[in-house]
């Protein structure tokens, strides 16, 4: 008996999935179904971007953007919590409502359930990595820490975990410090 081959979706598939709350996702052509995000997880993804755009006020380098569609391809469209581009990327990545390049960071707050968090921690983290994303942040509610990957020969390594009353920093935003505190208040 032949092995049956699934048809391999696509990001203009996810134009036609259902508007039912729920967030739609496809990579290397698997579509993948999460339920919205729930409260803390949005707090947690607001007071990220406020500390983002408070260093933005005064070094206006780049912008930080919630949730964008983000198209590599064909094959892969995904929606990340959290993104960051230089000024000097953005004419390269947007292309109307949607980025369709790697930025220079991408930040996924885990969610619960065990396929959320392998699919962030495993499938996201190469598919970011295969495409260039120079830097990628797991933030951990539940152990409250945000995990850093940095692009290294072509992978996104472990760089550093911060905790509790560590300052977060990057290379990507000179002079950025906010505490892990802040990030989980």
């Amino acid at each position: 008996m032949a092995a049956r081959i699934e048809p391999l979706i696509t990001v203009d598939d996810l134009d036609s999935m259902p508007e039912d709350g729920n967030r739609y996702e496809v990579i290397e052509g698997e579509l993948f179904v999460s339920r919205a995000p729930g409260v803390p997880h949005q707090r947690v993804l607001k007071n990220a971007v406020v500390s983002f755009d408070n260093y933005l006020v005064n070094n206006p380098i780049g912008e930080v953007i919630p949730t964008p569609g983000l198209i590599f391809g064909k094959y892969s469209g995904v929606i990340p919590d959290i993104v960051f581009y230089t000024h000097e990327r953005a004419r390269e990545i947007i292309s109307g409502e949607r980025l369709v390049a790697a930025p220079e960071l991408v930040i996924e707050i885990l969610s619960r359930g065990s396929s959320n968090v392998a699919r962030d921690r495993i499938v996201k983290r190469q598919l970011y990595a295969k495409y260039g994303v120079a830097e990628y942040w797991i933030v951990d509610a539940e152990n409250r820490a945000v995990e850093v990957y940095r692009l290294q020969n072509g992978t996104l390594e472990l760089a550093v975990i911060f905790r509790y009353e560590d300052e977060i920093t990057t290379p990507l935003l000179p002079g950025f410090k906010c505490s892990v505190v802040r990030i989980f208040r």
